[in-house]
């Protein structure tokens, strides 16, 4: 293992360790939090330590961590435990310059909403109004805060429980169910980075049905010990909840569908190739199929 660095946290200075488990900890989603002071005063600010942490009860957890720079805190936690409310919008890509423009270490009582021109809407179970350009909205109690300690880095951890969502028809499909694409989401890397929900950075993986897939351990010797197949190719294959018998395979490797990619494909290619390129269609049956007839016709 001579490519990789060893770090033991407690030998690096905490910038250093802060940035190291942000950039390598990515993309985190971002909460961006409304609350607001005990006597109603407004403050907005985006947060990437963060994400929902079960259904039932729904809970979000987010975290205002101690500024690594001279260890005081942030405005956002002194409101959630004066008031107990926030409400956690999602950041869409429209939005990012000023959501961006918000996290600015104004002074306290600077009305965020303001500065970074958003524009505020009531809450119906909070206090702390809604920001009408993020499309999707959890209300929430908090539930409990902990510190995870009292230096600079250290966590805040505000457990918040979610009773009433808001989410825009524009990011709907048909069935009531969120569309990624249409959601748009952002989220944060390291540095200065941040990652689109959009375009080829989305894809699916066919999650494991029933009891899982065979495994890769189950494929056959050839296949598994390909030097062209990726992991992830691999992991595509293994994912099938059973393996087709020899005969089974030969039938899917003369259906039209397969028949019909091979005709518009180099003849000449091996089968390995060809896999791989149904496997990025998420073919992974056929793609089976194909290596097991070549694998079976050259023995």
């Amino acid at each position: 293992m001579n490519d990789f660095l060893a770090f033991d946290p407690k030998d690096l200075p905490v910038p250093k360790l802060h940035g190291l488990m942000l950039g390598g900890v990515a993309p985190r989603p971002i909460a961006f939090a409304s609350t607001v002071d005990r006597d109603g005063n407004p403050n907005l600010s985006p947060y990437s330590f963060f994400n929902v942490f079960g259904s039932n009860p729904p809970l979000a957890i987010f975290s205002p961590a101690r500024r690594v720079r001279d260890n005081t805190t942030k405005d956002t936690l002194r409101n959630a435990q004066e008031t107990g409310e926030v409400v956690i919008h999602t950041v869409s890509y429209d939005m990012v310059q000023q959501v961006s423009l918000s996290s600015g270490e104004y002074a306290s009582g600077i009305n965020e909403f303001i500065k970074a021109g958003f524009t505020p809407v009531p809450s119906i179970k909070v206090a702390p109004p809604r920001v009408k350009e993020s499309p999707f909205h959890m209300e929430c109690k908090v539930r409990e805060i902990m510190q995870t300690g009292s230096s600079g880095g250290a966590g805040n951890l505000i457990v918040c429980e979610v009773v009433l969502i808001h989410i825009h028809t524009k990011v709907l499909d048909d069935q009531e169910a969120i569309d990624p694409f249409k959601l748009d989401a952002v989220a944060r890397a390291g540095g200065n980075w941040y990652v689109r929900a959009q375009g080829d950075a989305l894809f699916q993986v066919p999650k494991p049905t029933g009891k899982g897939g065979v495994g890769i351990d189950a494929l056959p010797d050839p296949i598994k010990n390909s030097k062209l197949l990726t992991g992830n190719d691999l992991g595509q294959l293994g994912n099938l909840p059973q393996l087709p018998t020899m005969e089974r395979c030969r039938e899917i490797y003369l259906s039209p569908v397969l028949q019909s990619f091979l005709a518009e494909h180099d003849k000449n290619l091996a089968a390995e190739p060809l896999a791989k390129l149904l496997l990025e269609q998420q073919q992974a049956l056929e793609a089976f199929a194909l290596l097991m007839v070549h694998t079976n016709s050259r023995l």
